[in-house]
């Protein structure tokens, strides 16, 4: 009795390491980089599904995977990617603590975890983000109205290579 107790017992912890390995890292071949706060491949959500989410609540904590459309080319303190209606959704980084590549990632995935909430910017900082994304003085002119937006705060990104799509 006490020989079968010890051998569910290993099998049980076999079987519970087996699992938590494949959840545990990511392919690195597909990665081109981390940044903020380490985050999983567990419960990721499509920008499709994320914005069904919002329509029942105008904020939520989400982990989604979507395609980065661009990033600010003076930091790498934003990056925004493309919603299912073509328009764009900025990322921003909690506390501003951390940044990605300026250039070179439009196309490539990402991984975000954080929150997610409409929001109105106003003309100041949408200038601001025009300029930081290298917009010529004319484009910035044309700001001229507070825009209603999706605004995420990411504590956490993981960048995919485009070769890999989606996980």
């Amino acid at each position: 009795m006490k020989r079968i107790s010890i051998l569910l017992l290993i099998a049980l912890f076999t079987f519970s390491c087996a699992g938590n390995k494949e959840q545990a890292q990511w392919d690195e071949s597909t990665v081109v980089g981390y940044y903020g706060e380490k985050i999983n491949h567990e419960n990721i959500v499509s920008v499709e599904e994320m914005m069904n989410q919002l329509n029942e609540s105008d904020s939520i904590m989400v982990k989604v995977e979507g395609e980065i459309t661009a990033t600010c080319a003076m930091k790498g303190c934003w990056m925004n990617l493309v919603l299912p209606s073509g328009e764009e959704m900025r990322v921003t980084f909690k506390d501003y603590a951390f940044f990605v590549p300026k250039e070179g990632m439009e196309g490539n995935r990402a991984i975000i975890e954080g929150k997610v909430k409409r929001s109105m910017t106003d003309v100041a900082t949408l200038k601001h983000y025009a300029e930081d994304a290298g917009k010529s003085v004319e484009e910035i002119a044309t700001i001229t109205e507070d825009k209603n937006e999706l605004a995420f705060e990411a504590s956490g990104v993981v960048i995919l290579n485009t070769e890999e799509k989606s996980l």
